[in-house]
């Protein structure tokens, strides 16, 4: 059974509710679910990623939640290869904040991008200004990731 990864970076736990929440998706679809709330280098490349999902809100000025940075310093400072990555992103901000708006997923992306991953699909990015729950966009989103990415294996 492949092995889909969930990477959350969260803060007071919207980003960890949404990841719990998808969970049944991809474990109808035929995968075994990981969900790491404390992310780090070696959840990522220390045992086989089949699929990742990376489920991120954005704290300050566009800044990583502090759960998600001890990865996103690991993956900067060491720089590791990612080409055998795909992966697919929910990114969870406030727009109110302009410029920042999804800060974290958008950096996030770049960073994965810049060491070779290969994002399926578009990234999710969630308004709390328009959508109260996470959950009522993130769920829509990722039954039709499955689908058009054909991320269905069982």
């Amino acid at each position: 059974m492949p092995m889909l990864k969930i990477f959350v970076g969260t803060v007071y736990g919207g980003a960890l509710d949404v990841a719990e929440q998808v969970k049944p998706l991809f474990e109808e679809a035929g995968y075994q679910v990981a969900i790491y709330d404390q992310p780090t280098l070696d959840d990522l490349s220390g045992s086989p990623t089949d699929l990742a999902l990376f489920c991120t809100s954005t704290t300050g000025s566009g800044d990583y939640p502090g759960s998600l940075v001890p990865l996103t310093n690991a993956l900067d400072e060491t720089s590791p290869s990612l080409t055998e990555l795909r992966y697919g992103l929910i990114a969870m901000g406030d727009s109110s904040y302009g410029d920042t708006f999804c800060g974290a997923g958008r950096n996030l992306d770049e960073l994965l991008a810049g060491l070779g991953a290969q994002r399926l699909g578009e990234r999710l990015e969630i308004d709390a200004m328009e959508t109260f729950m996470a959950d009522d966009a993130a769920l829509p989103w990722v039954e039709e990731w499955i689908e058009t990415q054909q991320l269905k294996v069982a």
